[in-house]
């Protein structure tokens, strides 16, 4: 399943001063569709903001396979557990479409927490929301059976990035394929599609020009109750 769509934003939440402080010294990137913006391994030497966009969060296992761990949109935060520790990334991030950022080096963040350290109690604050998004991946992974996976994945893509046209009827708008399906929900392609095409047959979803839509969002619930 899909670990946060829409993670918390550590700026929004700080008072004006301290944010204004952080993205004075920030540096702007930008990404094209397909671009890698750090991978598993790399240094971790500060984090970035997510100003328009939407990055791809997820983890390779030794045999290739992709894990995708969360979907990102606008005005979140990537990398910032090395504000903390300064390990390395723990995870890859790329762009799924065209993303504008603000890169926040170590160094700044720590500069201005030295004279504001109360700002560790937002990072806090921030990381306590992911754990807990962590810990729901983990239920879901070891109690829910397949169909509840691809319901949760679909119905966290559809809350973050969904657009309601009538009938109780959610168009998420964002192409995926069944592949990426299969990488949120965190089984094999072919269950995915299985699945998929029997929920067509019966109009709980359906898809046009690579676009789902959820046409019967409470019969898919049912789907997440164990």
């Amino acid at each position: 399943m899909v670990s946060s769509l829409r993670s918390a934003d550590l700026l929004s939440d700080l008072p004006e001063r301290l944010s204004a402080g952080l993205l004075a010294s920030a540096k702007p990137v930008k990404l094209a569709a397909d671009e890698v913006l750090f991978i598993a391994g790399d240094p971790g030497d500060g984090c970035y903001r997510l100003n328009e966009g939407l990055l791809k969060v997820s983890m390779v296992s030794p045999t290739g396979a992709e894990r995708i761990l969360a979907i990102l949109g606008p005005g979140s935060i990537v990398g910032d557990m090395a504000m903390i520790d300064g390990r390395p990334r723990s995870a890859s991030v790329s762009a799924l479409r065209e993303c504008k950022l603000s890169f926040i080096s170590r160094s700044a963040f720590e500069a201005l927490a030295a004279k504001n350290p109360e700002i560790y109690k937002h990072l806090l604050s921030l990381l306590a929301a992911r754990l807990r998004d962590t810990d729901q991946v983990v239920a879901a992974g070891s109690f829910l059976p397949v169909k509840g996976r691809v319901a949760r994945a679909l119905l966290d893509l559809a809350k973050a990035f969904g657009n309601e046209v009538g009938a109780g009827r959610v168009v998420i708008r964002q192409k995926l394929s069944q592949s990426d399906v299969a990488s949120m929900a965190g089984i094999a392609r072919e269950n995915v599609s299985r699945i998929l095409n029997e929920w067509m047959r019966l109009k709980l979803i359906t898809r046009l020009s690579g676009y789902y839509c959820i046409e019967n969002k409470a019969k898919l619930e049912k789907e997440l109750k164990l």
